[in-house]
């Protein structure tokens, strides 16, 4: 291949530095030198132009072998990134079915439970509400009772006292003090009676504050991000 780009170098030599036909652009070149070196081309080239051949055929082969190989390997890697996309989906489309069951199952047991602890508070309620109001009647009707017989003992006493003018005056003052004491033990039992009253209302109130959190608390875990969707229906915290 050296000879062939020596010899040309040569031809291009003889060209520019010919003689140049006059009013042309024409020059005169030694024939025989031309052709000489024309001869040494075509000696040359075909072995190189076989070399050549045989890289491009070689080449060829390495590149069709490789598309083959490309081809092969890009269709396998399709064929498992398909199987792997529908494993994927299907194990994705168990999972949001399980995901569902479960959380209706939730929802339900939730509500189950609700209904069950407002039945319970209100059963507890009326029970509480009952026992206090006959404890209210009872200690109401004593003290009334005790009112009464505090009057009787009263009016009976000042009866009595009345027949000694020596202590009228001090029958009166007992008289209104044992009416006094009387009114003060009807008052005092009535509010005990009354504290008891709201005290047992007002634990019954807590009892439901908590139950209402505690469901509010668990419907608000099952509308968590990503187990009902986007939407979310507002939960209120009940609290007296």
């Amino acid at each position: 291949m050296y000879r062939v780009f020596e010899a040309l170098d040569e031809l291009v030599t003889i060209v520019e530095e010919a003689r140049g036909v006059p009013m042309t652009s024409s020059c005169v070149v030694p024939r025989g030198d031309v052709l000489e070196l024309l001869d040494d081309v075509r000696d040359a080239l075909p072995g190189e132009v076989d070399d050549a051949q045989d890289v491009l055929d070689q080449r060829d082969e390495v590149l069709n072998k490789a598309r083959g190989e490309a081809e092969t390997t890009v269709n396998s890697a399709n064929e498992q990134a398909e199987h792997t996309l529908a494993d994927a989906r299907a194990e994705a489309e168990r999972l949001v079915s399980e995901a569902k069951a479960r959380a209706e199952q939730l929802v339900a047991d939730a509500h189950a439970e609700a209904d069950r602890a407002v039945s319970a508070g209100q059963a507890e309620y009326q029970n509480l509400t009952e026992r206090a109001r006959s404890e209210a009647e009872r200690m109401i009707q004593a003290g009334r009772d005790a009112y009464d017989r505090s009057v009787e003992d009263g009016r009976g006493e000042q009866a009595r006292l009345v027949a000694q003018t020596e202590v009228v005056q001090a029958a009166h003052g007992e008289a209104a003090r044992i009416v006094d004491e009387a009114h003060a033990e009807a008052d005092r039992q009535r509010a005990e009676c009354d504290a008891y009253v709201d005290g047992k209302l007002a634990e019954f109130s807590e009892l439901l504050s908590t139950t209402l959190r505690t469901v509010d608390s668990g419907r608000n875990h099952l509308r968590g991000p990503g187990s009902m969707g986007n939407s979310r229906t507002p939960v209120y915290d009940y609290q007296v």
